[in-house]
């Protein structure tokens, strides 16, 4: 069984798991009788578990939703989707490979899958440009957005970035000007939209795929204008600033759900989706399939109204006179 990648807050846990796992095997190679310290040990891990991860910081949430192990898009297509056919490119310049798209079957309906995809290990990193689309792959979305329009289906996208990537090629090629095509063309699709942010929801590289009727979050997910180390350099001059940063923000999907914001949230298993990905899988399933079932008898006119109002609606506040 391979390692898990321990974040700093997580150690503590992590070792006690280490130490159950030795006795365990030490127990069923031997005639030692461990059963007793094994049944201690597991009682003194489900308590320590279950005090930091119900009380992480927001800071603490943003490490858990960039957790090297948690599940990226690709990991939850295979298991929610019982047919998905990928496509490539935006027919103009390229094909990137921090976007995904294609054709998928969830149950009895056809839908259009579209989602960030990282990189696991620094070759599949770099390959996948750690998770940050270049303007291709905006194009490329739009492309498929396209298709969803032109066969009626319905489109699901999976949220998972730290933003749109910030190089020189990607501004001389017009990353701005993708982004802002696609919130044009997402804002009036007639059809279905829903969008999980699973991992990150940085910035305008992440509004740019996910301007939805439906928006759900991951319990141990972020969404935000920008991550808290662009924020700590600018509002504290020093990136260092990060969790205070994290903490005025409000970037986790509890914050977002009391703010009205999105419109679910959806469990994780005590340390994250990694623990359990089969799990999270099925709860996003679960979802996916309601908000499915609740929007497809919604008339198109009426579709697109709702999905204007929900972005009008957003930063409105009434005055109290004393």
């Amino acid at each position: 069984m391979p390692e898990r990648i321990a974040l700093e807050f997580e150690r503590p846990i992590i070792d006690l798991e280490k130490k159950i796992a030795e006795m365990r095997a030490l127990s069923g190679s031997s005639q030692i009788e461990l059963d007793d310290e094994i049944f201690r040990l597991e009682k003194k891990a489900n308590k320590l578990r279950k005090d930091v991860y119900s009380s992480l910081t927001r800071w603490q949430k943003t490490q858990l939703a960039r957790h090297p192990d948690r599940p990226y898009t690709l990991d939850y297509v295979k298991r929610i989707f019982d047919q998905f056919v990928e496509l490539h490119g935006d027919r103009a310049f390229a094909d990137d490979p921090a976007i995904v798209t294609g054709l998928g079957k969830i149950d009895e309906t056809s839908v259009i899958v579209i989602g960030h995809q990282k990189g696991r290990g620094t070759k599949d990193n770099l390959y996948r440009n750690f998770g940050m689309p270049n303007p291709e792959g905006y194009r490329k979305a739009k492309r498929i957005m396209a298709l969803a329009e032109k066969f009626n289906r319905p489109i699901i996208a999976f949220i998972d970035t730290p933003g749109a990537y910030p190089g020189l090629g990607a501004e001389e090629r017009g990353q701005a000007e993708a982004i802002a095509t696609n919130l044009m063309v997402m804002a009036k699709l007639p059809v279905p939209y829903i969008a999980v942010v699973i991992g990150e929801g940085g910035s305008g590289g992440a509004l740019a795929i996910s301007v939805a009727d439906r928006i759900y979050m991951l319990e141990n997910s972020i969404y935000s204008v920008i991550t808290p180390e662009g924020c700590a350099s600018i509002l504290y001059r020093d990136a260092s600033h990060a969790p205070k940063a994290a903490e005025a923000m409000k970037i986790t999907a509890k914050d977002l759900a009391g703010l009205k914001l999105i419109d679910g949230l959806i469990d994780e298993p005590l340390g994250g989706a990694h623990r359990d990905p089969d799990f999270v899988a099925g709860k996003i399933k679960e979802m996916l399939l309601s908000a499915l079932d609740e929007l497809k008898s919604v008339p198109v006119d009426e579709l697109i109204a709702k999905r204007h109002q929900r972005y009008f609606d957003v930063g409105v506040w009434s005055e109290v006179k004393k």
